[in-house]
Formats: C-alpha cells, sequence, structure tokens
C-alpha cells in the first residue's frame, strides 16, 4: 500500500511539475523563428520578472524582426538583440540586473550586458554550452525548451562574415 501511495505521488508530481500532461505557458514562451527553424524559449519571470516583461514588450512590437547574431562565439554564445548589428546598440531603455543563483548552462538566454550591471538593454544571448562562469554575474531570463539544434547552426564570428537574423520573434500566445 505504502509504495502503491509513493508511485501516485511520483506520477502526480511529475505532471504538477513539467510532466508530458503539463500545457505549455503561452505567455511565458517566446517562438524564436531563424532560417534553420523554430526554437522554443520557456520564460522564466519567476526569475528575471523586469526584464521578461521588457522582452515580451519589444518582441509584441516587432523590435527583434531582422536583426543579426552580431557576435556568436563557437563553444560559448550567440548574441544578438542590437539594431544596429554592431554591438553597441539597444532599444534605449537599460534594465537593473536581476541576478539569480540560476546556472548558465547549455540553452540558457541571458541578457547581456556592459560592465555596470545594470546596463541590460535589448541584447541578449543563447549560451552554446556550459557556461557557468556568468552564474550571478548576468541575469537569465529564460531557457531553450526546443529547437537547439537550430541555434547549434548559427555562424560563428565577431561579427560572422555573413551573419544570422532573426526572422521573427514572437510571444506564443500572440501566434495563430
Amino acid at each position: 500500500m505504502a509504495r502503491r501511495l509513493f508511485v501516485l505521488l511520483v506520477l502526480l508530481a511529475a505532471i504538477a511539475f513539467g510532466g508530458p500532461a503539463r500545457a505549455a505557458d503561452l505567455e511565458n514562451t517566446l517562438y524564436l523563428d531563424l532560417e534553420y527553424g523554430r526554437v522554443e524559449i520557456t520564460l522564466r519571470p519567476d526569475l528575471a520578472p523586469n526584464h521578461v516583461a521588457r522582452i515580451k514588450e519589444l518582441a509584441r512590437k516587432n523590435f527583434y524582426d531582422g536583426i543579426i547574431f552580431h557576435r556568436v562565439i563557437d563553444g560559448f554564445m550567440a548574441q544578438t538583440g542590437d539594431p544596429t548589428g554592431t554591438g553597441m546598440g539597444g532599444s534605449g531603455q537599460k534594465l537593473k540586473a536581476e541576478f539569480t543563483n540560476a546556472p548558465f548552462v547549455r540553452g540558457t538566454v541571458g541578457a547581456a550586458r556592459a560592465r555596470n550591471p545594470d546596463s541590460a538593454d535589448s541584447q541578449w544571448f543563447i549560451c552554446f554550452q556550459d557556461c557557468q562562469f556568468l552564474n550571478g554575474q548576468y541575469t537569465v531570463w529564460g531557457v531553450v525548451s526546443k529547437g537547439m539544434e537550430y541555434v547549434d547552426m548559427i555562424k560563428r564570428g565577431e561579427p560572422p562574415a555573413n551573419p544570422d537574423h532573426i526572422v521573427a520573434l514572437r510571444v506564443a500566445a500572440d501566434v495563430k
């Protein structure tokens, strides 16, 4: 009887905390469309509510459409979000850091910033592999939940000779 109860509790926990029966939270999911395919990013408002709100606001304004990946370092990350393509631009709204203990691992999406911790704007990056040396120094606001194989295809370079670009970035709840 105790074993059956334990198995039942484990199954209920799996369903409640991310098992296959759990529906996606479309308001906190981004669709990042690349030339290679669609990448799904699960947003983390529990870690970075202000960054998530700003990314969603910009995505809803189609801000990111056509922006290139201007800094792509093999074994590290792919960075985008600068409308000038130089790595020096942004949307014009600086965000206060929302550092947490969430680890930077493969697929983590973080806010790019200058030396000042409160200088993040519209630029962000996706880690190609474990980058835990960034832990506690950059804001984690999402994680790739599907399509990391398309992120892996982004051309490398600082800047790449023929950079890839964002076809579209949308909040999943807004996509028909």
